[in-house]
């Protein structure tokens, strides 16, 4: 454990927006093969874990972005008893997939060994000892190579990635989505983050026209997360559920059904609220977009976090 020199950590989202976090200890740090991976103490949202400079999660806002992309498409299922996730190292995707009853499997791919480790070790109010459940398996590789391989499906897939910039861009692509779809059992929803309404907006469109080449009923949706310092965008995608058809008590209904606990943000209410599209997004998501291609250049403008151009508000 280290004392922070100045007591600040700080996140730059784009060249025009950053924000700061007051941190007293980096209690731990790795260098891995892929990334350099931070455990630092915050008084205001307990351990945080950040992956090359970047916020990942936090013990005590962990919530306001678990929920929403594992929550909203599994109860929009009703039924989700087999789950993939790709990513999401740090227990807490498995964590709230886990809360359903009926959830029979969850296999997580993650890339990293080294963030389970971390996360292990230092996050146990995030996973909350998810990752020695009897239901979950580990599997450490590629994601994209896993996907396009797959030959079983799955009832829900939960795609919780790093940003799409560098070598990740490729788990935002048309063709992955389309990958994604096949490893999906009919009904079955594909979630996943899309970037920030605020900040990242020409990326966020291209990810939701991406998505839409593969899938016929898309939902882009918003949520705002304290430790991101903006407005989060995620999306669901299937071939059959739409979350917009079920009514607040429907959802209500659903998750006492499921008996679902310890939900701290979603309910019947808020996934109406998190589906609203105010009217900016919709103006940003009826410009055309192109979809990201497997051949992208990936210093495409509108793929780059520091040309980035943001909508006009």
């Amino acid at each position: 454990m280290r004392p922070l020199e100045d007591g600040f950590v700080a996140e730059a989202l784009s060249p025009d927006l950053g924000f700061y976090v007051r941190a007293t200890h980096r209690l731990a740090e790795r260098h891995s093969p892929l990334q350099h991976i931070e455990i630092v103490e915050t008084p205001l949202f307990g351990r945080a874990m950040r992956i090359d400079d970047c916020f990942m999660t936090s013990e005590r806002d962990e919530f306001f972005y678990h929920e929403p992309i594992v929550q909203l498409p599994a109860v929009s299922h009703g039924r989700v008893h087999s789950a993939l996730v790709i990513g999401g190292g740090d227990g807490g995707t498995i964590e709230e997939l886990l809360k359903h009853p009926g959830m029979a499997r969850v296999l997580m791919v993650e890339l990293d060994a080294d963030v389970i480790d971390m996360a292990r070790t230092w996050l146990p109010n995030i996973h909350r000892g998810a990752f020695l459940d009897r239901r979950v398996e580990l599997h450490i590789g590629d994601g994209l190579a896993f996907v396009h391989q797959c030959t079983e499906q799955f009832d829900q897939i939960v795609l919780d990635l790093t940003d799409p910039f560098g070598p990740a861009l490729a788990l935002y692509t048309a063709e992955f989505y389309a990958a994604c779809r096949r490893a999906l059992t009919p009904g079955g929803v594909l979630s996943l983050h899309i970037q920030s309404p605020i900040h990242r907006g020409p990326t966020l469109a291209r990810i939701v026209a991406s998505l839409k080449t593969a899938f016929p009923i898309v939902r882009p949706y918003l949520q705002y997360v304290p430790l991101y310092g903006t407005l989060w965008g995620m999306a669901v995608a299937s071939d059959s559920v739409d979350p917009l058809t079920l009514s607040i008590e429907e959802v209500d209904h659903r998750i006492a059904a499921l008996g679902l606990r310890d939900l701290q943000l979603y309910n019947g209410a808020t996934h109406h609220s998190l589906l609203a599209q105010p009217n900016y997004l919709r103006e940003l998501l009826a410009a055309p977009a192109a979809p990201i291609k497997a051949d992208d250049s990936l210093d495409d403008p509108s793929l780059d976090p520091a040309l980035n151009i943001a909508p006009q508000f």
